[in-house]
């Protein structure tokens, strides 16, 4: 280092000083790990100690100073009783206008630099500390500033004995320090700009230095040693994912299951699935076949396991089976005890599946304000997609017939009067062609945009663990899925028709696809005519409301961070984005529709804040988002275009969750304009 130069940066620094501490450890004792928070500098007044900083080690006695960096690692074994002092500051070049000094700044960093030495003068130095040590007791302003005189001239003593002693300065090991940073902090909310805040060295230098030593970003190397805990959570504990996401530093379960699927390309429920499949097979290497779950091949669609879907949220995954081998082998006699009643139906001249003689289920003639006031009865008319044909046999009014649906999994035969009809991912669009299932998930039966129309509709479980037992229990006459990897199990049971979730892009594509799949093309047309003209007049009472360029943010908060969503991650996207045609922020537009769900740091909020902000929590208020520095300096914060609402009410993005959000945001939004 050039001592001239590193005064010079000294002379043209902003200091504030973070702390003074004055320690003593006995002999024997350990410190290890320490992260400093700060630039600092260590003083060591009595006794001695093998002192770490970074890996580099430094014998210290009586009178050594010893310096580093922000983030660096600091470990202490002391051998005899050793009494320190440790003084934190953070100094920042105090002319930003000013280029050479900038690039001086840049290519020497006087504060992150480490250097130890044993001052020829050292009561001069002890003289300083004891006097900030002093001043730093006392709470008032003059008593800080003091200490920051004192310390000026601390500095000033320090460098002119480095400079008579021609100590020698170490630059830290940028890429080590913040391996070891984001080793030891994966679990908290983290971004590139923290990352770099806290070494004490601008973003786009971190990124460079690391991705040059590694291959990596520093979020890349963050989100592969979350997953790889992720991935030992799964295989060794029985813990629900949202814990697991929470425990590796996701407060979003929905974007760690889509994330992890990503890296994988496996869902974690998958994934612990096959782990532990591997493992059971190698204990007990004859369970029945016939009753693994999924289909072992890679999938070709975001499937249910990862979790970004809302309205259904926990799709997917593999259904959860007991290990106990009886369990297993009752389920099997069970299955194939369903199937041979089955065929002896269909020998006696009865219907096979769904017809005349079936239980009757729940479908009927449902009404429903909210379902864009379609009335329509499950008549089963045979005059949707694909072909009908009739069983061979007696040309009887009772004679089943079925239709054929073209899906992922090739052409299925479905009864063409389905009665009892279990569904997961669409139960938005059965409720809107008026089919009411006789069994959903549990969430389904929360979703409050239809709550009240689901009753005597049975739970088989969440998603990520179906029941198959209840599933049998039901007797359906034909399953619909938004995952593929149940496919195996389900059409083992009935027919079963997968629409890989993200295969139908919008409400007018999937109430279309399902109208024609099951025969209801008449009442697909008649709901989406009632979509469309509401949808048209939120779409225009908002246009009269709100200034033609306003950009709308869709986020949520919670303690551990904060999240920004795309078109199609639930929140109100699809309403906000899709239904109303609204503008995302300009300079994060293209980001949020391709990755969906991005985390943002409070640094970088601003970026990310449009001039609305719909956000989802459950733990904030308006007055509370007024009252945070952060959040309350945000010009929609200020101005009061803000909208909070709860999960239960923001997460789902079905068809009949859209139409209902959408029109209580243009209520809100023509409501601002009224004020």
């Amino acid at each position: 280092m050039n001592l001239d130069e590193h005064i010079t940066l000294w002379n043209h620094a902003a200091v504030k000083i973070f702390d003074i501490r004055h320690n003593v450890m006995n002999p024997g004792e350990l410190l290890e790990a320490y992260l400093l928070p700060a630039s600092g500098f260590l003083y060591g007044i009595r006794g001695s100690a093998s002192l770490k900083l970074d890996g580099m080690v430094h014998e210290v006695r009586q009178f050594h100073v010893l310096h580093g960096g922000k983030g660096m690692r600091l470990d202490i074994a002391v051998k005899e009783e050793f009494e320190y002092y440790l003084l934190f500051y953070r100094a920042v070049h105090a002319l930003p206008g000013r280029k050479k000094l900038a690039q001086l700044m840049e290519q020497n960093r006087p504060f992150s630099l480490q250097y130890g030495f044993k001052p020829q003068e050292p009561l001069s130095l002890l003289r300083y500390l004891e006097g900030m040590e002093k001043a730093w007791m006392h709470a008032g302003d003059l008593a800080r500033f003091q200490v920051k005189g004192l310390f000026y001239q601390f500095v000033h003593e320090l460098l002119w004995q480095l400079d008579s002693q021609g100590v020698k300065t170490h630059k830290p090991d940028l890429v080590s320090q913040a391996i070891r940073y984001i080793e030891q902090h994966y679990q908290e909310s983290m971004s590139l700009d923290s990352i770099a805040e806290q070494l004490n060295y601008s973003p786009r230098h971190l990124s460079m230095r690391f991705k040059a030593q590694t291959g990596a970003s520093p979020i890349d190397y963050l989100i592969q040693i979350r997953l790889s805990r992720a991935e030992e959570l799964l295989l060794r504990t029985d813990a629900a994912l949202r814990d697991i996401a929470a425990e590796v530093g996701y407060s979003d379960v929905y974007y760690f299951s889509r994330l992890f699927k990503k890296h994988t390309s496996l869902s974690p429920v998958r994934f612990r699935t096959m782990g532990r499949q591997r493992g059971l097979a190698e204990d007990r290497p004859f369970i029945l076949s016939g009753l693994s779950i999924g289909t072992g091949r890679r999938p070709r669609y975001i499937v249910s396991g990862d979790d970004d879907n809302h309205y259904q949220l926990k799709r997917g995954g593999s259904i959860q089976m007991k290990r106990n081998s009886k369990s297993s082998m009752a389920l099997a006699l069970l299955l194939t005890l369903t199937l041979l009643l089955s065929a002896c139906s269909a020998g006696a001249g009865n219907t096979a599946v769904g017809g005349a003689g079936s239980p009757s289920g729940n479908t009927g003639s449902t009404s429903s304000s909210t379902a864009a006031g379609t009335s329509t009865p499950n008549n089963g008319a045979a005059n949707g997609s694909g072909s009908t044909s009739t069983n061979a046999g007696d040309n009887s009014a009772t004679e089943a017939k079925t239709r054929t649906v073209s899906t992922i999994n090739g052409e299925i035969k479905i009864p063409a009067e389905s009665r009892r009809i279990i569904v997961d991912l669409y139960l938005g669009s059965m409720i809107a062609l008026g089919i009411t299932p006789v069994g959903t998930p549990e969430l389904n039966l929360k979703n409050p945009y239809y709550k009240e129309f689901l009753e005597g509709v049975e739970n088989i479980g969440e998603y990520e663990t179906i029941s198959l037992e209840k599933v049998l229990e039901l007797e359906p006459d034909l399953i619909i899925t938004g995952n593929d990897q149940l496919y195996e199990s389900f059409s083992k049971i009935a027919p079963t028709v997968v629409v890989p979730f993200g295969e139908l892009k919008n409400a007018h594509e999937e109430i279309t696809y399902f109208g024609k799949a099951l025969g209801k093309e008449a009442e697909a047309k008649k709901w989406l005519d009632e979509y469309d003209r509401r949808i048209s007049s939120a779409k225009e009472r908002v246009a009269k409301a709100i200034p033609a360029n306003s950009e709308f943010s869709i986020m949520q908060y919670n303690k551990k961070g904060s999240l920004a969503f795309g078109d199609n991650f639930g929140r109100g996207g699809q309403a906000v984005y899709t239904a109303l045609g609204l503008k995302p922020p300009a300079g994060k537009a293209d980001l949020l529709m391709k990755d969906q769900l991005v985390e943002i740091s409070e640094e970088s909020l601003p970026d990310f804040a449009g001039d609305y902000i719909v956000i989802t929590t459950n733990e904030r208020t308006i007055e509370d988002f007024k009252a945070d520095p952060v959040w309350g300096s945000l010009e929609a914060v200020k101005k009061d275009r803000i909208y909070v609402w709860s999960q239960d009410r923001s997460w789902y993005f079905d068809p009949i969750a859209t139409l209902s959000q959408t029109e209580e945001l243009a209520a809100w939004l023509t409501g601002k304009a009224s004020n």
